[in-house]
């Protein structure tokens, strides 16, 4: 008999399936296996070989010892040291039209930083199944010649999810781009992952208050990065992500070494200066 083992391929969806089910609430072994791989009257044994091989080494569940997965705890926010969080860095270049008036991405490209350094790298383009704009290829690159042969969204959802579960969400203007991301994931009737957010023009405003444009290209002259594909996502995350390492450096210099900490430092406001009244 063949080795009923899962190959990467397989494993993906029905990953993303099971954490769905245990993010609603802590599943049993079996109740997993019956709805991820259809085995409510399989061997019970069969069943538990399954859904361990599938969930054992992912980080973001735990089991106890009567078979409950659970997600796995996190330590607090003051706990996690900054250079022990992961950052997922994303760019998306989309239509042009607002998310409610039904924009859609076109690219998206995703750079993962921890501990100072970029991990790994993901990129692809988008099948958006409308025209892409002739002033947005102007400004891209990208035509719908190149995108008619990619993946829509809802193919690569599943790998962006997990890429993005248990990491901090990073943007520069973090609004904009998870706001397309959270509705194609929507769209795609996926659940949208929990975590964190941080804008990277949030955090330049706060740690060099003495430069006055903080956009891409201002904040990568500044650190010197050159930036490799510019207005395309690959190239835009990327040097988002070295931007963030560097601010992140800069937080640092400034005493702030934990997650918990970084975010009053964002919240507080700068200290106004009392007025003397004169004499008389």
């Amino acid at each position: 008999m063949s080795d009923p083992g899962l190959r990467f391929s397989e494993s993906s969806s029905l990953v993303s399936h099971a954490l769905s089910l245990i993010e609603e609430k802590p599943r049993h072994t079996s109740k997993i296996a019956g709805r991820v791989f259809g085995l409510s009257n399989g061997p019970p044994g069969l069943a538990a070989r399954l859904v361990f091989e599938l969930l054992a080494e992912d980080h973001r569940v735990e089991v106890d010892g009567d078979g409950v997965w659970r997600l796995a705890s996190a330590p607090s926010s003051a706990e996690r040291r900054l250079d022990a969080v992961t950052f997922a860095v994303v760019d998306v270049e989309t239509t042009g039209i607002p998310v409610s008036k039904g924009g859609r991405i076109i690219e998206i490209a995703l750079a993962e930083v921890r501990g100072g350094v970029i991990r790994d790298e993901f990129t692809t383009l988008v099948n958006p199944d409308r025209p892409v704009p002739r002033w947005v290829s102007g400004l891209t690159g990208i035509s719908g010649e190149m995108v008619a042969d990619a993946p829509r969204f809802r193919d690569i959802c599943d790998d962006l999810r997990e890429r993005l579960e248990g990491r901090v969400f990073v943007a520069h203007n973090a609004a904009y781009d998870w706001a397309y991301l959270s509705a194609e994931i929507q769209r795609a009737r996926m659940m949208i992952p929990n975590g964190p957010r941080l804008c990277t023009v949030r955090l330049a405003r706060k740690a060099l208050p003495g430069l006055h444009r903080r956009g891409l290209d201002s904040l990568a002259r500044y650190y010197g990065i050159e930036i490799d594909g510019r207005h395309r996502a690959w190239g835009d995350a990327r040097a988002t992500a070295l931007v963030l390492i560097r601010l992140l450096a800069e937080a640092e210099r400034g005493g702030v070494e934990h997650w918990m900490e970084l975010q009053s430092w964002l919240s507080a406001r700068p200290k106004r200066r009392r007025r003397r009244r004169g004499l008389g």
